[in-house]
């Protein structure tokens, strides 16, 4: 799941509501998606999925990191400070912007159901702060761990020394997508997973 139902900063904020076990997305669009996926797979809702689900829910880094939303923390040399990246404040900040997607995964969490996270592409477009961008990533990735997901990362595959992702993996024309040879990597670490 994520991809398919909406763009990424969809499913940050609060996007869905559960009412007597049942969950359903208040976007009507990705509401009839996830229909047709359960309806695909037989099963009345997300407890009853046999098969591990994969989901991107949270980990759009890139917004969580745009530039503006950072001014306000930036230092004399307009540099977000290494130490403010590393407290408690930036901690609560990024598990406040991405509350929707955790407390999604807690749904899931309750229901046994085993989830595999893939992380994005480490590609950090103009109008993100690559700082911010690993360290909401790190962040997003222990929270999600804490839940019982398994983060699926292909980041030493990919990337090159400074963490972003090598010219060979990046689809063209586009700042933040992986390309397929990306892709094939992802769902080949997925299969490795037992998917």
């Amino acid at each position: 799941m994520g991809g398919p139902l909406g763009s990424g900063r969809d499913f940050l904020g609060p996007f869905f509501d559960v009412d007597g076990g049942t969950l359903t997305f208040r976007d009507a669009h990705a509401q009839r998606l996830f229909r047709e996926f359960l309806d695909a797979l037989e099963v009345t809702q997300l407890g009853g999925l046999k098969a591990p689900l994969v989901c991107t829910f949270g980990l759009s880094a890139h917004t969580l990191a745009t530039r503006q939303n950072w001014d306000i923390h930036r230092d004399r040399h307009g540099t977000v400070p290494e130490a403010f990246l590393r407290s408690a404040l930036f901690t609560d900040l990024i598990r406040a912007s991405v509350r929707g997607a955790l407390a999604f995964y807690a749904h899931t969490a309750a229901h046994g159901l085993r989830v595999l996270a893939p992380l994005p592409p480490q590609r950090v477009p103009g109008m993100s702060d690559p700082a911010v961008f690993f360290a909401a990533q790190d962040i997003v990735g222990a929270e999600l761990a804490t839940r019982g997901i398994e983060i699926v990362d292909v980041r030493d595959k990919v990337t090159d020394g400074t963490g972003h992702q090598r010219a060979a993996f990046c689809q063209k024309d586009d700042t933040i997508h992986g390309n397929d040879a990306f892709g094939r990597l992802v769902v080949a670490d997925l299969l490795d997973h037992g998917l």
